[in-house]
């Protein structure tokens, strides 16, 4: 199982801050699955305004971060890289829900199953918790496709 520190996460996904969600993998097995972390920390600039009395990851982020540990697994399913020539697209999200609310200081564990890969759509499972609690779950499509320029 491969493990990647925050250099290698970087070779694997085109997202810089503020929009890099994935700090480490802790596991990887290529057409199967993937463990990775996010360390919450109220530097986050969404937390400024989300809410500045009771700070609380975005929903939409978590799904965010999840998604993008699933690229991850992707690149490493495909036995590829990020380039120019293409992009992951985020395609759909079924059956999201979220059951407690994330705040700064939490470490977000992000498990994610590859389902299927059908015709460049790839279907995932995704589960994010939190001191082994589970804080959102989700159904995720991603489909790889060529940059016209």
């Amino acid at each position: 199982m491969t493990q990647l520190n925050i250099h290698e996460v970087l070779e694997y996904l085109p997202h810089r801050f503020p929009f890099l969600l994935v700090d480490k993998v802790l596991s990887c097995e290529p057409g199967k699955d993937i463990c990775a972390l996010k360390n919450v920390t109220i530097n986050e600039p969404f937390f400024s305004g989300h809410f500045p009395h009771y700070a609380v990851m975005p929903g939409v982020l978590i799904i965010e971060a999840l998604a993008q540990a699933a690229l991850i697994l992707s690149f490493f399913t495909s036995n590829e890289k990020p380039d120019e020539k293409s992009l992951y697209y985020f395609v759909g999200i079924d059956g999201a829900r979220f059951k407690k609310p994330v705040l700064p200081g939490d470490t977000l564990h992000l498990h994610v199953t590859l389902l299927r890969q059908m015709r460049g759509v790839w279907r995932f499972q995704a589960q994010a918790k939190v001191d082994g609690e589970l804080v959102a779950e989700a159904e995720l499509l991603c489909a790889k496709r060529d940059l016209q320029k």
